[in-house]
């Protein structure tokens, strides 16, 4: 029999197998039980009743947290002429784009999101396969394909993160970290689900909602029950 460790027995103590908790008990509990010796992401797990190989179940949207993720988020702006100085006094951290085309197309990818306009992207068609399996691509959907390149820096930076549901009918989102309150924890776990439910869509049958998980880095997940979300 393997010998659990005294965190890990801490752990189970403290998460009752097969209990759904409360929103507000499950954003106190992924504290208690995270014992990392850095600040942990806090991520939670949405399992959708749709069926994603059916184009009119997609699920993929942005949501703003109100308390953002609690790390920094590295943008670049691909963009050119006056739009380098808006990129910049928004707060990218890179902003241009010959220079940086060639970067990324020699495998550079120390970003976290790329924002561009409708004009560049038809130059990015040939970094989709340096791009694409980041998750780094611009998309219009997810607000990175803009000509208001200011406002999409400043809401990235601010916590704005995209969304997409898998081949598995799961959102997977990071929404924040250990160090957080619990009400921090709470409002941006809400913020997510009550956007992700308006974007039910109208071809899904049956159970929207089939189960909410929260976690942290290496933490077991904690079972919520869609009951006490309010506002879902």
């Amino acid at each position: 029999m393997t010998k659990l460790s005294k965190n890990r027995k801490k752990v189970v103590s403290k998460v009752v197998p097969e209990k759904e908790y409360s929103l507000q008990e499950a954003a106190a509990l992924v504290k208690e039980i995270t014992f990392t010796k850095f600040d942990a992401s806090v991520d939670i797990d949405i399992r959708l009743g749709v069926d994603p190989r059916k184009a009119n179940q997609m699920v993929r949207g942005t949501v703003a947290l109100p308390h953002g993720t609690g790390r920094s988020i590295r943008v670049l702006a691909l963009v050119a002429g006056d739009k380098e100085n808006e990129a910049k006094e928004a707060g990218a951290d890179y902003y241009g784009l010959d220079e940086y085309l060639k970067k990324l197309e020699a495998g550079w990818t120390d970003v976290d999101v790329i924002i561009t306009t409708p004009d560049v992207m038809p130059k990015l068609g040939r970094l989709g396969r340096v791009l694409g399996p980041r998750g780094l691509m611009p998309n219009p959907k997810a607000g990175t394909v803009t000509t208001d390149v200011s406002k999409a820096v400043k809401e990235v930076k601010a916590g704005k993160i995209d969304f997409k549901v898998d081949k598995f009918g799961i959102v997977h989102a990071s929404i924040g970290r250990v160090s957080f309150a619990p009400q921090q924890i709470m409002d941006n776990a809400t913020e997510i689900l009550q956007t992700i439910v308006k974007m039910k869509p109208s071809s899904a049958k049956g159970a929207y909602l089939k189960s909410i998980t929260l976690s942290s880095t290496m933490s077991p997940g904690i079972t919520i029950d869609s009951r006490t979300v309010t506002g879902i």
